[in-house]
This record gives structure tokens, sequence and C-alpha cells, in this order.
């Protein structure tokens, strides 16, 4: 009778135990931010900026690999307003993803609370205003993603964490800005750089210990050097992916793109410049910032660093040495290289070609020869809805074609599970960088000219790094891979800012006709309605 009564106990245990496993959930946490405008003198003159929480640049968001972040947005500007999570995959969730494509904008005086997770995912990222050209006033901040205590990185944990946001900036007013793309003009050239929102910043450490710096471009058009003086960077990891751990003297840095890098203060004890610097430029913008050993009694001396003298070519073949490292895991404990991507044969090939059209008069920027406008509707709306006029499934073609350029919101049509190659045809004489929300892809090949079938004969199928933001060389490719296993209505963009505005970006409806939450979240009971689901209801 005894033993049956502990057997009983025991049992009872083990599904106690079994039902607090299943029903344990990823931590909480929760965020009041608030948007305002504010004045501040980045390059020593006076302008409105775009605060969060009183801060420019916002406050730092620092994560947790599968934590819920639940974020209440207050819109205190005279415009509507939205962030979006630069390169959060917002697994099954493009609800959240924070672009006019997903989202209704956030009126003036109201909220929108945002509810994400930073699903299996480390790594430096950044948040920014995906609306009008509010990134040109700010608005933008570091978002970092911790890998959780039981997951090992591949390297000692650094005596400290320094993040780095560099960027072009404007004397001009976003407003000011905004009336010049729309009067169908350029941008002019940007009027100097900032390094987290300053023109210079100091970064403190101890002789002999090694620090971690997040760099992320978060400027609207221009690729950037980063370097420091006197010191080798060890890069570890880019966009969530850990990556062979080459050392560089400096390293370029494209528009949205991010990384991280490790530094060992092994010089004398003096102050060291910390650089950024315009690249593919004729007039070269410079920022410094300053890297200073607790013991150092000596200030930065000497000329600042040069740049790299070599362009794309320089700038081609460094990219060509950042590789996924294949033993290392990332936010999952399986190596990264357990995924053989290079073995799976895509579905199907699509090739976007990038253009600077005048349709009526006026400049824009075109993919296969669509410039894209944004509707009243939110495409995710009207496709949840199923409202009609918004956009169709035939509104560009996966080639570029001969017809003559013009207007119309591009969505390219594609079904869960499949796998992709995407080829970027730049056949412009300037940089371009590309961005995909929703997911990360393979950058398994760049090359000049014209992309063909044979050009698939270099692409690299073993050891390609992952990322979210690729640049494409001046009358060059880049192709990737990517498999669709993310469902939703996802942004494909130019990362440069007044590209995007003007129509450098399309929608991928990855979709599946089997309704299920297995797949993808359903409408959020706070959702904003605008256009033409104004009137309508959650279900």
């Amino acid at each position: 009778m005894g033993k049956l009564t502990l057997l009983h106990l025991l049992c009872g245990i083990l599904i106690f135990w079994a039902v607090s496993v299943v029903k344990a959930e990823d931590p909480y946490r929760y965020f009041t931010w608030t948007a305002t405008y504010g004045m501040a003198s980045p390059l020593g003159t006076p302008q409105q900026v775009i605060l969060i929480n009183g801060q420019f640049p916002g406050p730092r968001l620092d994560l947790v690999t599968n934590e819920n972040i639940v974020l209440n947005l207050i819109n205190k500007l005279d415009e509507p307003l939205l962030l979006t999570w630069n390169g959060i995959k917002q697994r099954k969730n493009s609800w959240q993803d924070g672009v006019l494509g997903t989202n209704c904008p956030i009126p003036p005086n109201r909220n929108y609370i945002y509810k994400f997770q930073p699903k299996d995912q480390i790594g430096s990222y950044t948040y920014f205003p995906s609306t009008q050209l509010h990134r040109a006033a700010g608005g933008f901040g570091v978002l970092n993603v911790y890998a959780r205590s039981v997951i090992p990185v591949p390297y000692a944990k650094p005596a400290g964490d320094f993040s780095l946001l560099i960027g072009d900036w404007y004397k001009t007013s976003h407003k000011a800005l905004r009336q010049i793309s729309d009067s169908g003009k350029s941008l002019p050239f940007p009027d100097g750089l900032l390094i987290n929102g300053q023109k210079q910043s100091t970064f403190t450490g101890d002789q002999g210990k090694t620090y971690m710096f997040r760099i992320s471009n978060v400027g609207l058009k221009t690729t950037i050097n980063f370097r420091i003086q006197g010191h080798k960077m060890k890069l570890v990891e880019v966009e969530g992916s850990h990556v062979i751990q080459n050392l560089y003297d400096s390293f370029d840095v494209h528009v949205g793109q991010s990384l991280s890098i490790l530094v060992t203060l092994d010089q004398s004890p003096k102050d060291y410049y910390i650089v950024a610097s315009t690249r593919f430029t004729t007039t070269v913008l410079t920022s410094t910032s300053v890297l200073h050993y607790t013991n150092s009694q000596t200030p930065v001396s000497g000329p600042v660093p040069a740049g790299p003298v070599n362009q794309f070519q320089w700038s081609l073949m460094q990219a060509r040495t950042i590789r996924w490292n294949l033993t290392s895991n990332a936010a999952r404990p399986n190596p990264q290289g357990s995924f053989h991507y290079g073995k799976i044969t895509p579905s199907r090939t699509i090739l976007l070609a990038n253009s600077a059209p005048l349709i009526n008069g006026k400049q824009r920027y075109a993919v296969n020869g669509i410039s894209y406008i944004n509707p009243d509707t939110p495409l995710k709306l009207a496709d949840h809805f199923n409202i009609p006029g918004v956009f169709t499934l035939d509104s560009i073609r996966s080639a570029p074609t001969a017809d003559s350029p013009h207007l119309a919101t591009a969505v390219l049509p594609s079904s869960l599970h499949e796998f992709l190659e995407i080829v970027f045809q730049n056949n412009e004489d300037t940089m371009q960088s590309w961005h995909l929300d929703g997911y990360d892809f393979w950058v398994v090949g760049f090359g000049s000219g014209t992309w063909t079938q044979a050009s698939r004969k270099g692409y690299n199928l073993v050891d390609a790094l992952t990322r979210h933001t690729t640049q494409v060389y001046p009358k060059s490719w880049t192709a990737i891979f990517v498999s669709l296993d993310n469902q939703g209505m996802w942004n494909l963009r130019s990362a440069m800012w007044d590209r995007q505005y003007l129509g450098q970006q399309v929608y991928l409806r990855v979709y599946n006709p089997t309704a299920s939450l297995a797949n993808e979240y359903g409408i959020p009971t706070n959702a904003l309605l605008c256009g033409k689901a104004a009137a309508l209801r959650h279900p």
C-alpha cells in the first residue's frame, strides 16, 4: 500500500512538472515610449529632431532571445508615425512590422501597443521611423538581442559593450527634405556624419581588456567606413549570424547594415581616434570620436587615420571575406552550418533591377520599372479582409521588362516554404543597399556587369553569410537565397531611404491558402484600421 501511495505521489509530481513546462512562457518586458519633437544641435546648428522619451537617439533596447516585448508607442508628433524593428523577423507576425504595407500609422495624440518577440534571434539591430522621411529627423535607436544564458557564444565575454549608430545627417528639416523629394528632385549631399547623434563621443576602457563595439549605419544614403586608430577589429557577428573571426583595419558598413566587432585595448595608454567617413563620395565627410584608456594622460594626436584609398573593388573583396561560422551556434544550440542551403535547388528565380526614371516629369526610383506608391489601406489589412482594389498579384513582373516605368502598388506573390533565388541587378552607377523584412538570407554571390545563369558558377554554396541587408555595387549584381518559412506581407526595399520613399520597394506576399495559427498569428485585437478598412471591425 505504501509503494502504491508513493507511486501515485511520483506520478502526480511528474504530471505537475509536465504541465508547468508546457505552460511556461518566455519572460515579458514592458515599455512605454513617447515620440515628440525637440531641439538639438547634432552638427552645431540648432534644429528640430524627433525624440523618444526625450532622447536623441532613442533609448537603447537591450533584449534577450525569445523575450516577449510589449511596447506602447505614444505619438506626440504632428504627423502619423510608425517605428519598424530593422532585422527583427517578427515570426508569423508581420502585423507588428511597423511599415505602411502592414500597419496603419499611429495618428497624432494616439498610441499603438506593439507586441513582438525576437524569436530565435541574437545580434545587433536598430529601430527607426518608417513613415515619410521621419528617419532624417531621428527617432532611431539601438536594438540588441543577447543570447540566453544557456546558449554559448563563440568568444569570451567582453569587458564592456558599446553601441555606435553611425550615419549621414542633414541640417535641413525632414519636412523640407520631403518637399524636395515630393517636388521631383533628388536629395542633396548630406551635411555631415554623426556617431550616436553627436559630432564626437568618448568610449572608455581599461588597457589589456577586450570590448565589443556594435556598429549600425542608420543614415539615409551613404556607405560609411569605420576604423579605430592603431587597433585591429575582430569581426564576430553580422545581423544575427556568427562569422569567421577575421581581423580588419577598417570596415565598410552600408546603409541599413549592422555588425559587431571585438577590440582589445593592447596599445600604449593614451587616447585614440574612432573614425567614420563616407565612401564612394567625391566629398569625403568625416566624424571622429575618442577611444579613451582609463590610464591615459595623453589626448588624441596626429592626423586622423585615412580610410581606404581604393573604391569599389576593395569593398567587394572585403565583402567576400565575411563567411558564416559553420560550427558555431547562433540563438539555438545547433550549429549554423547544420542547414545546408547550398544543397537546395531554388524553386524559381526573381530578378529585380533598380532604376531612377522620371515619371510625369519627376524623379522617381523603381524596381523592374514599377515605382511603388503606398495605398491608403495597408496591404496586410486588405489581404486579411479581402478588400478589392488595393493591390493585385500581377502588378510587377519577376524580371525586368521593356515597358515604360510607371507608378503602382507592387506585390510579388510567393508561397510558404518556397526556396527562392533573388538577384538584385544594379545597372546604375551608384551604390545600392537592399533589405528584406521578416527574414535573413544567404548572400551567395557578388559580380560585375549583368547577371546570367552562368554567374551561378561563382556562388558560395558552403559558408555564405546570412543577413537582412546586402549591398549591390555599381554596374553589378548581388544574388541571395531565401527560405520562405515566415508567412506574411514583407517589405523588400532599398535601405537608402530617399530611394525607398520615392518608390524603390515592393512587398513579398508569402501565402498559404490554409489558415493556421501554426503558420501565422491572427490580426491583433488592437490593430489600427484605416483606409478602406476603417469602417470594418475585428473578427
